[in-house]
């Protein structure tokens, strides 16, 4: 009779934490086998869908070159090593500093390294601002569906979201850049720096970011509809619920109601749209990186792709394919611990 006692004024059941504790051990320690095995998976299939391609790679690294009989000969034999020889020394090391590209002639993981922070710069930005002004616009137009301003932010994120990526950043390149519609053109077109500024210095970041104006706009415009429409979707799944019925007759005000326990059970599904973002950014946006020369990875993607530079294209899926797969992982543990209802 305590013991119902004691759990009825809210004290732990001693029975149950343990249960629960193994049952949170038990589902991380599943997401985090599942992550490795389709890390696994991906390693695997990535070794093999490159050697799959057409082409001549040797032809390829040697076009433009001046190689004498031996060194081709050198080249022809790694190449017609046996496919079991070449796995195994792939799955030892897929991250070998050693390997080249065939089209710059440099390790290509050096190569992605020096793009990374680019790419990183310019997502990080844009998702940031993206998921802001995006789950601001979800909730004010998912607690008051068919108003005016949800009928009107609907229809301008899903006209923004329609727009292929080149496109827009052509138009606002074209605009601000160029001068269009009597707009002078006031943002630079393309690159990250000016050439001959310093970036160490602040005249040199605030140069950094004035050229970051314009494509850092178009995927903030473009994934401005991602946030906003989840978000929308689950508070208006919420407003169905009963316990907010219950808050209402308790006497709590409506914005009350909204801010304290529909936004953050409606939060949950946009979260893990924010993380699997984070994921992409690594990827950068290959069209948007072209349009603007910025100097990412997903500029990179496109000039490995033209080669094509096999090497760097199956280094940059590689990271591609981990940075997906750690975001996606992070975002299932973060619900175990904001979720009450993962957790039991």
């Amino acid at each position: 009779m305590s013991l119902l006692q004691d759990v009825a004024v809210g004290e732990p059941d001693p029975i149950r934490a343990p249960r629960v504790s193994g049952s949170v051990l038990r589902t991380v320690g599943s997401k985090v086998l599942r992550a490795v095995i389709t890390l696994g998976f991906v390693v695997v299939f990535n070794f093999f869908l490159f050697r799959m391609l057409p082409g001549d790679p040797i032809g390829l690294y040697t076009r433009g070159r001046n190689q004498d009989a031996e060194q081709l000969a050198e080249l022809r034999r790694e190449l017609d090593k046996p496919i079991l020889e070449q796995f195994l020394t792939y799955i030892r090391n897929p991250f070998d500093p050693g390997i080249d590209s065939t089209r710059f002639s440099r390790p290509v993981w050096e190569m992605i390294g020096e793009r990374i922070w680019p790419t990183f710069l310019l997502l990080g930005t844009a998702i940031i601002l993206a998921s802001i002004i995006g789950i601001w616009i979800g909730i004010r137009a998912g607690w008051k569906p068919g108003g005016r301003f949800d009928k009107i932010s609907t229809g301008t994120t899903l006209t923004l979201y329609s727009m292929p990526e080149f496109w827009l950043g052509m138009m606002l390149l074209i605009v601000f850049s160029v001068g269009a519609f009597g707009i002078p053109g006031m943002f630079p077109v393309g690159g990250i720096v000016t050439p001959g500024v310093d970036t160490s210095t602040p005249a040199g970041w605030l140069n950094v970011l004035w050229h970051m104006v314009l494509p850092c706009t178009t995927l903030t415009l473009i994934y401005l509809a991602d946030y906003s429409l989840v978000m929308r979707a689950s508070l208006i799944d919420e407003r169905k619920q009963e316990y907010l019925t219950l808050a209402r007759a308790k006497g709590l005000r409506d914005v009350m109601v909204r801010q304290k326990h529909a936004v953050p059970n409606a939060l949950l599904p946009t979260i893990t749209l924010i993380f699997l973002s984070l994921g992409f950014v690594v990827t950068g946006a290959i069209t948007v990186e072209t349009v603007f020369s910025w100097p990412g990875l997903g500029l990179l993607t496109y000039e490995a792709l033209r080669g094509p530079d096999i090497p760097l294209l199956q280094a940059i899926f590689l990271l591609f394919s981990i940075a997906v797969i750690g975001a996606n992982l992070i975002a299932e543990l973060l619900y175990v611990v904001i979720d009450p209802r993962v957790r039991s």
